[in-house]
């Protein structure tokens, strides 16, 4: 089993690449969300030069506010800074759009962006359609003087629905997913991930596959609920929460199970904002900080229903389950304070143990 840390895109924390790295971490994930959070190619251009050994890449980047040859020369030059070190995870934005008040990329956009995306990552001809013209194109980085895609740079598709998981399978060369309580189990994913590949002939030797998840690490005799854990993984906890209320809201369903006992109290903290600024108040505080009446929102079973909660000693046997279902990389989301001492504690309480 491998470890990774997501951090929210900081430029005043690169340090903490270095203090992961000490803490024998595998990987540093960096979100992209840009009306939120520093620029994460720009953060991990200093994180590599601070780093030695440790993987780094984007957790995850976004599909609708770049188009593929940007990324991938973005990837091309942090692989050049970093060779062999990096990879891409790519989603299709829930945050970075939504916080301008936009949906995500649908699925069938997803697959033929992903398409392009891939083939420009292999260093391949593709046909790529952009405004009115569809043309083929390749990354122009014979010379490898400016940026180079040699090592491969690994794409991790995100996919936390089946269809998403699929193309996974059809187009990555890892999958980033969820698993429960949220999400679904290791097994499961990884067939919807091999459906993907059938599909198109493809065989998945050497794929990958990164679980994100909250973890909440208690000690010994601590409430799941206790002051402490809900001011550390509090804003963790409500970021499952801003995301299923514009689910709800879009598509004209009913909330999750675990999120009904205080969905009305949630809404109607929310719906204090007007309508046309209300993308402004759901996301702005995305895994920072709380607004005001959701500490008292989170009890023990929403923080159960959203992250892998237990002392060092039952996380460490659920992190063993988890590897024996198959998982191969375990991403933990840090929010932005206490991440130093999070990332800490897990390490020696967790990591030194598996």
């Amino acid at each position: 089993m491998q470890f990774g840390i997501c951090v929210m895109a900081e430029v005043d924390e690169i340090e903490l690449f270095a203090h992961a790295e000490n803490l024998g971490y595998d990987s540093v994930w960096v979100t992209d969300s840009q009306m939120i959070f520093s620029d994460c190619y720009a953060v991990l251009a200093l994180a590599a030069q601070r780093t030695r050994r440790i993987r780094l890449g984007t957790g995850t980047s976004i599909c609708g506010t770049r188009i593929p040859p940007v990324h991938v020369a973005a990837m091309a030059t942090l692989n050049k800074l970093a060779p062999g070190r990096v990879h891409m995870g790519i989603g299709t934005g829930n945050t970075a759009m939504r916080a301008m008040g936009q949906r995500p990329m649908r699925l069938a956009e997803y697959d033929e962006y992903l398409r392009v995306l891939a083939a420009l990552l292999r260093g391949e001809v593709v046909d790529y359609s952009y405004r009115d013209r569809r043309r083929p194109i390749r990354m122009l980085t014979d010379n490898k003087k400016y940026m180079s895609l040699e090592p491969k740079i690994p794409l991790y598709v995100s996919g936390f629905g089946p269809k998403a998981m699929e193309l996974a399978g059809k187009h990555g060369d890892g999958l980033v997913f969820a698993i429960p309580p949220r999400g679904v189990p290791v097994r499961e994913a990884l067939g919807h991930a091999a459906t993907g590949a059938a599909r198109v002939g493809r065989s998945l030797d050497g794929f990958k596959n990164c679980a994100l998840t909250n973890v909440a690490l208690l000690e010994p005799g601590e409430a799941v609920d206790s002051p402490r854990v809900v001011s550390t993984i509090g804003p963790n906890v409500m970021a499952s929460v801003y995301y299923f209320y514009d689910e709800v809201h879009e598509r004209g369903i009913d909330p999750p199970e675990f999120l009904r006992p205080i969905w009305k109290r949630y809404c109607a903290l929310v719906e204090q904002t007007p309508a046309e600024h209300r993308h402004f108040r759901t996301h702005e505080f995305h895994y920072t900080n709380l607004h005001p009446g959701e500490a008292e929102l989170i009890d023990a079973d929403l923080i159960r229903a959203t992250c892998l909660v237990g002392t060092a000693d039952s996380l460490v046997e659920q992190v063993r389950e988890l590897g024996r279902q198959g998982l191969q990389e375990l991403m933990f989301a840090t929010g932005v304070d206490d991440k130093w001492r999070m990332a800490e504690a897990f390490a020696r309480g967790v990591i030194a143990r598996v």
